[in-house]
């Protein structure tokens, strides 16, 4: 006796979201849509719709859900390790597509693009985490390179370390940054000394620092803005 073929149920609504996003991309789509389409690519024969219903509840959103670790992603009922993956896959797979972006690009002439590579970068980490972006003569990026991660002080970023990283990519300038987890920008003084004592070691090498940013959840402070730096 032949087997019939099993059919999956829920195949005719998971194609009726692709042709959507075909159609018009993710224009109209809710938040839960996007993550129901998304999981549709790692969950097979499966309703997602409730499971994409309760990521965005269980995370606050979509940023939340790119943010929460593979552990926090692989707890929740119905999500797995391949979908774990998948999902931080395709956030790094996005901060990658960011700093491809700013490559090359004259900071001074394009500060949105790199700012809104730092805080999708940088803004949800649980992390605390020190990057500096490298810069020619004509203040185009070379390349952005996280230096520590943990708690940035003094201490942590050593300015051997800054310099031993410019020299190396040829930099003529800097600009620093780093994230603060509570998703507070507001500076510390160990920050605002960290800045000083970076500035003098770059100047010793000839090397102008642009600014130190501090990234929080939605805002972020700019040591340049507030007078930290001396050129």
């Amino acid at each position: 006796m032949s087997k019939t073929p099993f059919k999956n149920p829920h195949q005719g609504h998971r194609n009726r979201l692709r042709e959507r996003f075909q159609k018009t991309g993710l224009e109209g789509f809710h938040d839960y849509e996007f993550i129901e389409l998304l999981l549709t690519y790692a969950i097979p024969r499966k309703d997602v719709k409730p499971i994409a219903k309760e990521l965005i509840q269980r995370f606050d959103g979509i940023k939340g859900i790119f943010d929460a670790s593979l552990e926090e992603l692989s707890s929740l009922k119905g999500i797995g390790e391949r979908t774990a993956i998948l999902i931080k896959l395709l956030k790094e797979g996005t901060t990658l597509y960011l700093k491809t972006q700013i490559k090359n690009k004259e900071v001074l002439r394009s500060p949105q693009e790199v700012f809104n590579f730092c805080q999708y970068a940088l803004s949800g980490e649980r992390n605390e985490k020190f990057a500096v972006i490298y810069l020619t003569t004509k203040n185009e990026v070379i390349d952005v390179e996280v230096l520590e991660e943990g708690t940035v002080n003094r201490t942590a970023v050593y300015p051997r370390k800054v310099i031993e990283g410019a020299l190396r990519h040829n930099a003529s300038a800097l600009i620093f940054v780093h994230n603060h987890p509570s998703g507070d920008p507001t500076p510390s003084h160990t920050d605002k000394k960290l800045t000083e004592d970076l500035e003098k070691a770059a100047s010793a090498v000839d090397i102008i620092v642009h600014d130190h940013l501090i990234i929080g959840k939605n805002a972020h402070f700019s040591g340049r803005e507030h007078g930290w730096l001396l050129k």
